[in-house]
């Protein structure tokens, strides 16, 4: 019996496809360029940059965990309110997780456990 052997994906593999990922939603969202710095934790203009033309070779484990919630949140969205998600993140919000402002708020404050607020919502609301 042969024994098949899993392929170990590591933060490299991950980083183009994630960075092409974080940007299409960017775009879906009209996320300015702060906004997108303070979504992935970058204190840089030009890093933000560098990472928009794919000069770099390994994101931190911080920067995917932060695209991780990004793209639950959007495919969340998408499920939730297809015809609105695009529009969704940067409607004041009466839920107290948003305590009247938007999600998208919540998300630029610069604390990676914000998205994960913001996630964890999501998913509740989905059930």
């Amino acid at each position: 019996m042969a024994t098949a052997v899993a392929k170990t994906i590591d933060r490299k593999d991950l980083t183009g496809p994630a960075l092409r990922t974080f940007f299409n939603i960017a775009e879906a969202w009209k996320l300015s360029e702060s906004e997108q710095m303070a979504v992935l934790g970058l204190d840089s203009r030009s890093t933000l940059h560098n990472w928009k033309r794919g000069e770099v070779a390994a994101l931190s484990k911080d920067a995917l965990e932060r695209i991780s919630y990004v793209m639950g949140i959007y495919k969340g969205l998408q499920i939730l309110v297809p015809a609105t998600a695009d529009e969704w993140v940067r409607k004041p919000n009466k839920a107290k997780s948003f305590a009247g402002k938007s999600a998208l708020d919540r998300m630029v404050s610069g604390n990676v456990s914000d998205l994960y607020v913001v996630r964890q919502y999501i998913d509740g609301q989905r059930g």
